[in-house]
Order: C-alpha cells, then structure tokens, then sequence
C-alpha cells in the first residue's frame, strides 16, 4: 500500500476564466489526521469534490489510496466515507429510516447486518435517543451527526469530513473530535476540511493550508509552526552561567529588557528543550522558570496567507 492516502498533482478546477483549484499538489499520508485549512472560499471543497470524483478536474491528476481517480471510483468510494457540503436527508424520515434508505442504495452493504449497523453508527455520534425522530425535527447539529452517522455505517479506509463541527455545540465539538481521534486510533486515514484553527491544531497531525486556490504550505503541525522560530525563556538568579550554558550549546542568549534575570535565545531545531535543561543543571544553575514559546498556528496562517480569515476579492 502507497505511504499516501492521497496524493494530487497539478489539480486545477477552473470555472470561467477564474482558477478556483490551481496547481494543487496534496501528500496525504496513510494513517494521519490531515487538516485541510483556509479562509472560506479559497477552494477547500471544491478541492473535496475533485478528490471524491464528485466534478470532474480542468487539469492534474488525482489518486486515492494509489489509484487513479476519477476512473477507479468503483474500487476506491466504497473505501472512503464522506461529509461534504453538509447532510441532505429526507426531512419526513427518522434518522435510522434515512440511513436504512442510504444504506440499502449500497450495492455492497450487507442488508442481514444493517440494523446493527445503523444502531451503532447513531450511538458513535450521540443520537440514538433520537433514532426514531423525523429528521425535520432535527437541529442543524443533529443533521451534521447523522451525516457524521451514515459516514461510518462501513469500516472505512478513509474518512473525508468538511466542516464536520458545524452547527455544533462545544459539547457536541468535543464529542466529534474525540470520536475523529478513535477512527485514527484504529487506522482510519483522517481528512478534515475547516476554517477553524484551533480545532485543527487540536485534533490534526498534519495538515495543508490554501490560499485564493493555492497550497501555500503542508507538513507536520509542528513543520507548519515553524520549528526553527521557537524560543526559550529562562528565569534565574545565575543568568551569567545560564548565558554561558547556552552559548555552549549553540544558542545566542540575551538578558530580557528590565533585567530580572530573564534570558531569551532563539531554540535551534537540532536542540531539545531537555537537553538545555540537563545542561543547565548539571552546571549548577538555578532554573526557576524554563518555556518555550511557537508560534500558534493561527500565526504561522496569517503569515502564510497574508491575511485573516477574510476571503479575497
């Protein structure tokens, strides 16, 4: 199996003489929480909808778990569950009547094993109490848990979610994220599309960030903050040992404004907080405070994009 559960090049979708895919490249590895992040309208689920064979690409090419998509659709979808654009049920149904009609339109479920199914799905995402309810009756939360429901009616391979926490109350937030973590903890390759930055930095291992169309950056969280830009802030009363410590050990300490024994120093990405530590206790210095500040990702976003979350004109 390829270390990529998806890969893209070259993907461009093009409506009119505006480019609202461009040029992307994607490198979604096997096993991860990818977060998909940007402003809104800068081409997320657009992005989704050429993944998942839903419109067709301008130009590139598209492989999932390997294969070529949109071509291989019939042994690629049946590995993959999806939440994209929000749920669309039959508001005069009940949640597990609109999944049992979902799920009797896959030719490949199991029809012997559906009502376990269906019961289990709806107790994954908090809504067995309201199995039996017409889904006219749901609010926009519950609708986004059922959609969250008929994605998990078959153990899926790849799990791809837009905007899976809108409409959700913090409770229900928690509940979807925790229950992202148990898919991934199985092995389940997680693609998460959304706006919100604390919620990718919360629940992703990686993740890629679009600009007007664009991927401007994708790694690991932690390559996406930045390594390289995060410091050390040392308090102690033996600041002129401390500065000697770190100078050994590659750093360029300076004494913080107003003194106070304060020293900060850029922290290189080939040293560790816990060897700096070691160092300075073995040279008998005494540590009363020792952080380290990164960037957050809502930083490392704004310098990528140039802006907030505010979408282009």
């Amino acid at each position: 199996m390829s270390d990529l559960a998806v890969s893209t090049h070259g993907l461009t979708k093009r409506f009119g003489v505006r480019n609202a895919v461009d040029g992307v490249d994607l490198a979604v590895p096997t096993g991860s929480v990818f977060g998909f992040l940007g402003p809104n309208g800068s081409g997320k689920t657009t992005t989704i909808r050429m993944l998942l064979g839903l419109i067709g690409a301008t130009s590139g090419t598209v492989e999932v778990f390997g294969e070529a998509m949109p071509d291989r659709w019939a042994s690629v979808l049946p590995r993959v569950g999806a939440l994209v654009e929000g749920p669309g049920f039959a508001p005069y149904l009940s949640g597990a009547a609109n999944l049992a009609r979902l799920d009797s339109a896959d030719a490949r479920a199991d029809g012997r094993s559906r009502r376990r199914r269906i019961a289990d799905a709806l107790e994954r995402v908090g809504l067995s109490a309201a199995a039996e309810r017409k889904v006219r009756t749901y609010s926009l939360g519950m609708k986004q848990r059922l959609g969250l429901a008929n994605a998990l009616l078959r153990p899926r391979d790849l799990l791809v979610l837009d905007e899976p926490t809108n409409g959700l109350d913090p409770q229900g937030t928690r509940e979807v994220r925790s229950l992202v973590r148990s898919l991934a903890g199985d092995g389940t390759t997680v693609f998460v599309s959304s706006h919100l930055l604390a919620e990718i930095e919360q629940l992703c291992s990686h993740a890629g960030v679009m600009r007007a169309g664009r991927i401007v950056a994708q790694g690991t969280l932690e390559e996406l903050r930045g390594r390289d830009a995060a410091t050390v802030r040392i308090r102690t009363p033996d600041a002129g040992t401390a500065a000697e410590v770190l100078t050994a050990a590659g750093l360029a300490p300076a004494l913080a404004e107003g003194g106070g024994g304060e020293l900060t120093a850029a922290l290189p990405a080939t040293t560790t907080p816990e060897s700096l530590v070691a160092a300075l206790v073995e040279a008998g210095v005494r540590v009363r405070g020792f952080v380290v500040d990164e960037p957050s990702l809502e930083e490392r976003f704004v310098a990528l994009t140039g802006e907030g979350f505010d979408v282009e004109s």
